[in-house]
């Protein structure tokens, strides 16, 4: 089985980049997509809102070395709070980084701006979803990174003239 990955800026919707790898997980996933981010892009993004399979500590620290700050949920947060501890003070072995981490997801505002990956990221899969994209209708990873560059192209096609209407519209 192959995993998909979408990067999407938040803004506008748009998919700035794709990956498929055959890892059972998404936490080594991260500091690839912000690779690639770099490659095409020649920068890589200030912020990034990834779900918890994204925020393991080896990710996060990656991403803060690369400039990018990491809002995820913490991992057992409800759990830890439910047994009385505290989820975001910094634990023992805890890098400056992660110390960091926990301290910015304690913020209300840092939740809030975390709740925009839900109209963007998962907007973006639920689409595919809704396209057919459930399973890959071809073998091989390359082959599947075409099938996802595929959609995320028609994705970008169909939100670029959605934005161009937007324009004209406010332009008046």
């Amino acid at each position: 089985g192959y995993n998909v990955q979408f990067s999407t800026e938040t803004k506008s919707g748009v998919i700035v980049g794709v990956d498929v790898t055959n890892a059972g997980n998404d936490q080594d996933e991260l500091p690839p997509m912000l690779d690639q981010l770099h490659e095409r892009y020649g920068a890589r993004p200030d912020e990034a809102l990834v779900d918890g399979g994204f925020a393991s500590r080896e990710s996060i620290e990656s991403a803060t070395e690369q400039g990018t700050t990491v809002f995820a949920p913490l991992k057992d947060e409800q759990k830890q709070l439910d047994a009385g501890k505290d989820p975001y003070a910094e634990k023992k072995g805890d890098s400056e980084a992660m110390a960091s981490f926990r301290a910015r997801m304690k913020n209300p505002a840092s939740k809030l701006l975390y709740r925009l990956r839900c109209q963007t990221a998962e907007w973006v899969n639920a689409v595919c979803r809704n396209w057919g994209l459930w399973q890959m209708p071809v073998r091989g990873q390359p082959k599947c990174r075409a099938v996802a560059t595929l959609y995320a192209i028609t994705h970008d096609l169909l939100i670029g003239e959605k934005l161009r209407a937007q324009a004209i519209a406010e332009s008046g």
